[in-house]
């Protein structure tokens, strides 16, 4: 796995776990890879999935089963897109809208290449 500079590894496995409860990839009530086999996958120190794995449990994302594993919350889908949206609209918007703003680009502009935007991704799915 390739990470940036400017977020804390823990965070980005940890949005990398949200993309895949996202996607359908890992499911509601489904397993977790452990924090071994994590680790070993995307080459990280075990403590840093451990890490990470603490901060999906506090946030209701994931769940312990004593002797089984880590589980993916039944909710967990919702709390991912309510976490990010807060986060979205709480910061990054102002900072893209007023991008938009500096460029140029219209609502209707705007409009337009989200329309285009999910035409492409529909198109993939």
């Amino acid at each position: 796995m390739n990470f940036k500079d400017n977020k804390a590894i823990y965070l980005q496995i940890a949005d990398r776990i949200g993309d895949q409860i996202l996607s359908g990839k890992l499911m509601p009530e489904g397993k977790v890879p452990s924090v071994r086999e994590l680790a070993a996958e995307i080459e990280v120190n075990a403590n840093t999935v451990a890490r990470t794995y603490d901060h999906l449990q506090q946030n209701g994302i994931i769940f312990t089963k004593r002797g089984l594993g880590y589980f993916v919350s039944a909710d967990a889908k919702d709390k991912i897109i309510a976490s990010r949206r807060d986060l979205l609209m709480q910061g990054e918007m102002d900072y893209f809208l007023g991008q938009l703003k500096a460029v140029g680009i219209t609502p209707a502009e705007l409009q337009d290449l989200y329309n285009d935007y999910l035409n492409r991704a529909n198109a993939s799915s």
